[in-house]
């Protein structure tokens, strides 16, 4: 969904006062960078003065982490802003690469920020392959008509709004172990985006209810996360010991679920008019998306390959059959004519006059390109701040100040402002000595933290930019309170069930 912000149905003062406010942000960020920039070239010479390897405690430092705070400000203002999300971020890992790199430069050090930037792009090259294939599965299903097929059935079974609220949610916490979390939550978004496509109100809050329901269905299972699966590489907690987190995950999902339900529209769904029947290849099409799925599994599990192959060869799966169907489309369309005028379908016979070939680049093409850029400067962002030295300094004052329990609830409220991944990387590397219980509670708190806000997971940005318009940082953000709520009662729970392990 593209958004529209022309000023055209608006009268010309307000044209003229919204060009004025953007002249004014963009003068903003200009002085702004120029001051970073003067900043930052006293800084390289405090920094290559003192030769200090570590600049946590140097102007350098404390740059970066200024860099990132107003990149991330400027994200959650997104919705008022209308400013991309990524357009920040980009911005942002650049310039802390750049100074980062010539802090090092000047120190004589060229090779160590070179590999750890190195490091971070391999990581983010692994995370965009893999939301690559994921979204064109995605979009390729939508352009076969997959969703409005599905919307059509649940509607005529009679499903209110809540129904489907519920369906959705419980759907997302079952389907996200077995894939993962980010794929799960753009299919099942895909679903309400065709269900509920006459509600805002509805969509939104159901794509909050995915994320969650996705989050914690992940946190039980080594391949539902990135974080779970870095949990049992290695090889602090058993495969079948993460099961032991599946009653607290679902606490995490029904706290929040049941008190949103009550905020859910009450009138039902739009009638559809004629059943729709999906085009050609729909069913192919989610058969070997569910192969690939697969592939990507058994490789990593068993070859422990990186999961991004099996999703490549996945993508080979699906560029086959759109092979096969543009050598097969005169005969399909032949086919599916013969089947509409014998039983009268005039809506099929109107599509098939405009049919045209299927092509695989056509859904690849509308992937949304602005999250899979947003990661980017995610991932790069953190691994910057990593390499300064902030990251393991957070770990050491955790696990040597505080407790293991307070450490590990204050991972999870720290993945869903940062990210789950290098908080998790950086719990890991410490290798604090702690009891199986507090691992599966870290390992709880990393997966279902970030739900607490729309940027804190894979799951959640990927959404904002499926379902955008409808689902918000700050429609988000409205329910914080109640998703803590859900956060408290998972952890307390974990800690009544599993008290052996502690």
């Amino acid at each position: 969904m593209t958004e529209n912000h022309s000023s055209e149905k608006l009268p010309a003062r307000w044209g003229h006062r919204r060009c004025f406010a953007r002249h004014g942000i963009a003068r903003t960020l200009i002085l702004t960078l120029s001051a970073l920039f003067s900043i930052g070239f006293s800084a390289f010479a405090s920094a290559a003065e003192s030769g200090a390897a570590n600049l946590t405690h140097h102007p350098v430092g404390y740059l970066a982490v200024i860099i990132f705070v107003i990149a991330y400000a400027f994200v959650m203002l997104e919705e008022k802003l209308h400013l991309r999300k990524s357009k920040p971020v980009l911005l942002a890992a650049g310039l802390i690469w750049f100074l980062v790199a010539g802090v090092a430069a000047m120190n004589g050090d060229t090779e160590s920020a070179n590999e750890a930037l190195k490091h971070n792009l391999l990581e983010y090259s692994e995370l965009l392959l893999f939301l690559l294939v994921a979204m064109t599965y995605i979009n390729a299903m939508e352009e076969r008509q997959l969703f409005d097929a599905l919307r059509g059935w649940l509607v005529s079974k009679g499903f209110s709004y809540l129904s489907l609220f519920w369906i959705t949610g419980i759907l997302a916490f079952f389907i996200s172990p077995i894939a993962d979390n980010l794929t799960t939550a753009l299919l099942m978004c895909a679903v309400l985006m065709k269900v509920g496509e006459d509600s805002p109100r509805f969509i939104g809050l159901g794509c909050i209810n995915i994320v969650i329901a996705a989050n914690a269905g992940g946190a039980f299972s080594p391949f539902g996360d990135i974080t779970t699966l870095m949990v049992w590489q290695k090889g602090v907690v058993e495969f079948t010991e993460f099961f032991r987190l599946f009653i607290p995950s679902a606490v995490n999902f029904l706290v929040p679920a049941v008190i949103m339900s009550f905020a859910v529209p009450s009138e039902p769904p739009k009638d559809a008019s004629d059943p729709v029947i999906m085009k050609r290849g729909a069913r192919r099409t989610v058969g070997l998306f569910l192969l690939t799925i697969t592939t990507a599994v058994l490789g990593h599990n068993f070859l422990h390959l990186p999961a991004v192959v099996g999703m490549m060869m996945g993508l080979a799966y699906l560029q086959f059959l759109s092979y096969y169907l543009q050598l097969s489309f005169k005969r399909g369309v032949a086919r599916e004519r013969v089947w509409a005028e014998n039983h009268k379908n005039t809506r099929l016979l109107e599509r098939l006059d405009k049919a045209v070939p299927f092509d695989i680049f056509n859904p690849m093409a509308r992937t949304e390109w602005d999250t899979l850029l947003f990661f980017y400067g995610v991932v790069l962002c953190v691994g910057g701040l990593g390499y300064i030295g902030y990251l393991s300094e957070v770990s050491q004052i955790l696990y040597h100040d505080w407790n293991a329990t307070g450490a590990n609830i204050a991972v999870g409220v720290m993945s869903a402002i940062v990210d789950n991944i290098p908080v998790m990387f950086a719990v890991l590397s410490m290798e604090p000595d702690m009891s199986h219980g507090q691992w599966l509670l870290v390992t709880l708190t990393a997966g279902v933290g970030g739900s607490m806000l729309s940027i804190g997971s894979a799951a959640g940005v990927a959404l904002m930019g499926q379902a955008r318009g409808y689902y918000t940082i700050m429609s988000h953000l409205r329910w914080t309170p109640v998703i803590m709520l859900g956060y408290a009662a998972s952890i307390a729970t974990h800690m009544w069930i599993n008290a052996s392990l502690f």
